[in-house]
């Protein structure tokens, strides 16, 4: 098993894989932390994943990279954004029923943040020769936002995404181009006591995505904002398919 640490596309990432040095994966997955977090929250379940599996630890590559904005100075110490919340007005929006917030804007900074996980899966490309059907893009929260971001405006689509406690946003933008993820594995879970993210701006982006063709398995559960045992056994499962496709 190696972990390292390395700049990917002007992100910093913390890799895990049990591969030999010097073997290149035959699959990727990319999954992003969610907002607050520090960039090794998602880590511990990389290893996780791979000893699920053996078939996977023979074949994958997990990189788990860090988002590029500080929130030191907002007294969340250590925390990172893919692109900065006002949690105050959020909380007050959800708490008003006025989420439709949520999916008519398009936050400010996630361009930058896209153009940098677009810049990462180049590097990873260029290493791996891997091409995008052999990538799952995923995360958490707004980690998962800024992989359905990304997935929308790569030049083909990617093998998998892996959404756990996602929304829909900048939906004038999304909605356009969501055609290009037809027949592509989504796995979305969400927690039906979510108070963070409303569940109902779940099935917003559930149905998005149905529309558009992609293939989605969702996954509701009796909880809050966190990941369930089954959104991780489910990824096992894509990343399995991933590999024999």
């Amino acid at each position: 098993m190696t972990k390292r640490v390395m700049e990917l596309g002007g992100l910093n990432c913390r890799i895990v894989s049990h591969l030999p040095v010097g073997v290149q994966p035959k699959l990727v997955a990319v999954l992003c932390h969610g907002f607050g977090a520090p960039g090794t929250d998602l880590v511990g379940i990389g290893d996780e994943l791979l000893n699920l599996c053996p078939e996977l630890a023979d074949s994958v590559e997990i990189i788990f990279p860090e988002a590029p904005l500080s929130l030191d100075q907002f007294g969340m110490f250590g925390g990172r954004a893919w692109w900065h919340i006002d949690m105050e007005e959020l909380i007050g929006a959800i708490e008003h029923g006025n989420i439709r917030i949520l999916r008519e804007r398009r936050p400010d900074g996630i361009d930058e943040a896209r153009n940098l996980m677009l810049a990462l899966i180049d590097d990873v490309r260029k290493r791996t020769g891997l091409p995008l059907s052999k990538f799952v893009l995923g995360g958490f929260s707004q980690g998962s936002m800024i992989a359905v971001e990304t997935a929308l405006n790569l030049p083909e689509p990617p093998g998998g995404l892996c959404l756990w406690s996602s929304t829909l946003v900048s939906e004038a933008d999304w909605r356009p181009k969501a055609a290009r993820l037809k027949g592509v594995p989504v796995l979305q879970s969400h927690g039906r006591q979510d108070q963070i993210l409303p569940f109902d701006a779940a099935i917003w982006l559930r149905d998005l995505l149905v529309e558009a063709g992609a293939t989605v398995d969702f996954i509701p559960f009796n909880g809050p904002h966190t990941i369930p045992a089954a959104g991780l056994e489910c990824l096992v499962e894509m990343l399995i398919r991933g590999l024999s496709s």
